[in-house]
């Protein structure tokens, strides 16, 4: 049942018109493209953590890639993209280094390899593994290349002037050794088995199919106030009285059982 209300959720998220009727301007044009099987060019120029030069081919050719689009400066939703993405490797046996790798990177071009470092080290802290130093790269870039990455993974995000902030979607992308793009997995958690299979999936070179994309998207948070705006708060409604629907449903089937149950003649009686 609850997997039935998580995906009508979902459709509500993305489909409900009185949602996107209500969708401010510069959301309108944010959101995941999947590219699956494309391959994502290995020459793109980026700069690690340490401000030293590097291009993402650096990362291909061993193992498969987890690629996180964030920017350390988020007020809220990429810290909540990479709390998901780090909960789902605590939970997995793979580790960051030996069976894949994680390159998170800003699309933020006036973001610094020091404030790339200052992530990764909070990061590492909350990931604790061995080798995990080696395995997770945090990556800045110059415009013209964060351009080509965010195009390359149909990643489309934009800047609201009158917020301060970026208009973004939520997810991770997942590329073989070659550096095809072999699945997405959108929002901010993200199962560990799922991550897993991506991870298992991407190391023979398999690319999965499309899936239903259950987007959050950072613009709806306001840190003037503190709050989430008038359409997150209307799906949060949506979500709520789904559930309790839901719940409703369970109660009055299994009050009918019980009923049915009462009724039903004893085990070994006879009608007269």
């Amino acid at each position: 049942m609850s997997a039935r209300v998580a995906a009508v959720v979902a459709t509500a998220l993305m489909a409900g018109p009185a949602l996107a009727q209500d969708r401010p301007a510069p959301l309108r044009d944010v959101g995941f493209d999947q590219k699956l099987d494309q391959v994502v060019p290995g020459d793109i120029a980026l700069r690690d953590e340490s401000g030293r030069a590097v291009r993402l081919q650096d990362y291909y050719g061993r193992k498969p890639l987890v690629v996180a689009l964030v920017y350390y400066e988020c007020p809220m939703l990429c810290t909540m993209t990479l709390n998901g993405l780090v909960s789902a490797m605590n939970a997995i046996s793979f580790d960051a280094g030996q069976e894949f790798e994680v390159v998170t990177v800003s699309f933020e071009p006036r973001e610094t390899p020091e404030l790339a470092a200052a992530k990764k080290a909070a990061y590492l802290k909350r990931y604790a593994r061995p080798g995990a130093e080696a395995g997770w790269h945090f990556l800045t870039g110059e415009p013209g290349d964060i351009d080509r990455l965010t195009r390359a993974l149909g990643f489309r995000y934009a800047w609201d002037e009158e917020r301060r902030q970026y208009a973004h979607p939520s997810g991770i992308v997942v590329l073989t050794p070659e550096g095809r793009i072999a699945r997405y997995l959108f929002g901010i958690e993200y199962a560990p088995k799922d991550l897993r299979f991506a991870l298992v999936e991407a190391s023979q070179g398999r690319v999965g199919g499309l899936v239903d994309q259950a987007v959050l998207y950072c613009y709806q948070y306001d840190p003037m106030t503190g709050r989430y705006g008038a359409a997150v708060m209307r799906i949060l409604r949506v979500g709520a009285v789904l559930t309790l629907g839901a719940l409703g449903t369970f109660i009055f089937v299994m009050w009918r059982r019980e009923r049915s149950a009462h009724r039903a003649p004893a085990p070994g009686s006879a009608s007269v």
